[in-house]
């Protein structure tokens, strides 16, 4: 969604024709030549150029992209911010039904939209999908081995990749973008897919565990083991236990903050800025280029946790903060001759965040007790989703003043 979030609001910001926008925006640049190529079929003698928004050197939508990404964060962090106090009261396998459902309702309905609000709605299905499967997931980590919280990281950044690279593939080739989103229909079926028959549930692990201490309880330990407890699948901590270690995770719920504020205020507030009028490719596919680059940097920093450790995260915080400080000054003074460069930029700063992601959440894996784990992952999940919402919320202001100052 995030991908799409430019020719979301490029191509259906005007009520009249919208069909049609939606369908020749990706296309030509200039919304003002669609409605000449509708009205006027005569040819013109000689080949009209596609000039960009002359109204803003930053060629700019109506609203800027950081209006689908609040659209897409704001409902997971209201869901993050109520699960540490409920959640655990509905099983797992509901809630794995509940994502699914939501996230091809949310193809759908953003494939056949004809007007923003219809489409913001679509990602808004999107967001609750992502959230509540987001912390469904880490919780079920505490359940499995240790290695599980690096595979889940480097699946994640693997989905950014797919879902941004299939995007960028399918629209170049020219399958439009109501396809390419209905052809999206097959992931929710195999979500459901892969948790009903090749997961093993939680019940079964928990009868397993209830079997092993039963047995194990008769039994003396051998020579050097240690009666590691277990976590307890039904056990509800007190809310003295659940802040103390809420207080606990702050070392690192805040320096991840930190780093996605950053991270996302570049990737919704500037990327549709940085536009390079001299290069081939025109405004959405360099909007396109730069998510799907960032999500490669992404997904090879979280599939690196088996090679390297890294435990100073507000390091990476700082990083990400310098990353902001100089694309903001391109976006300013436009002192940068290649697109290119800003590509290597994007890499980099996805590393940073990928890095802070998987690395954060190896920490708590490691550190926490656990009785208290299944809690802590599925808390500690609110720091990116805090920082992206601050992120969308500083975007828009922004993306106004620069509009209308240039």
């Amino acid at each position: 969604m995030l991908s799409a979030a430019h020719d979301i609001l490029r191509n259906q910001s005007a009520p009249e024709n919208n069909s049609h926008r939606w369908k020749l925006g990706l296309t030509k640049a200039n919304p003002q030549l669609h409605i000449q190529l509708l009205v006027d079929p005569e040819p013109s003698p000689e080949p009209t150029p596609i000039s960009h928004n002359s109204t803003s050197r930053y060629d700019c939508n109506p609203v800027s992209t950081a209006a689908v990404l609040l659209a897409d964060i704001l409902p997971t962090f209201i869901i993050k911010m109520l699960a540490p106090f409920g959640l655990h009261l509905l099983p797992y396998s509901p809630r794995i039904i509940l994502c699914g459902a939501c996230a091809a309702s949310s193809f759908l309905l953003v494939a056949f939209s004809q007007k923003v609000m219809t489409s913001l709605s679509g990602v808004v299905l999107t967001s609750i999908s992502c959230g509540l499967g987001e912390i469904t997931f880490l919780a079920l980590t505490a359940f499995y081995p240790s290695e599980v919280v690096s595979w889940w990281s480097s699946g994640t950044g693997g989905a950014g990749v797919l879902g941004a690279l299939s995007y960028l593939g399918l629209t170049l080739v020219g399958l439009s973008p109501e396809n390419t989103l209905i052809s999206m229909l097959g992931i929710p079926v195999l979500l459901l897919a892969t948790y009903f028959l090749l997961l093993k549930s939680p019940d079964s692990l928990a009868s397993q565990r209830d079997g092993v201490l039963e047995t194990s309880a008769q039994q003396p330990l051998a020579a050097g083991e240690s009666s590691k407890p277990h976590p307890n699948f039904n056990q509800s901590l007190s809310f003295s236990d659940r802040w103390n270690v809420f207080k606990g995770l702050l070392k690192y719920i805040v320096p991840l903050t930190l780093v996605y504020f950053a991270e996302y205020f570049i990737n919704q507030g500037l990327f549709e800025l940085l536009f390079f009028r001299n290069t081939s490719l025109n405004h959405a596919q360099q909007y396109r280029w730069y998510q799907m680059l960032y999500q490669v940097g992404v997904f090879v920093s979280r599939s690196s946790l088996r090679c390297c450790h890294f435990r100073y995260i507000w390091l990476l915080a700082v990083l990400q903060f310098l990353n902001l400080g100089f694309l903001m000054a391109e976006v300013w003074f436009n002192f940068l001759p290649s697109i290119y460069l800003v590509f290597l930029i994007i890499l980099y700063e996805g590393f940073l965040g990928g890095a802070a992601y998987v690395n954060t959440f190896h920490r708590v894996a490691v550190e926490t007790q656990d009785e208290h784990r299944e809690f802590a992952m599925a808390t500690a999940c609110i720091a990116d989703t805090l920082g992206i919402s601050l992120s969308g919320a500083l975007a828009l202001p922004l993306h106004d003043f620069l509009c209308q100052s240039h």
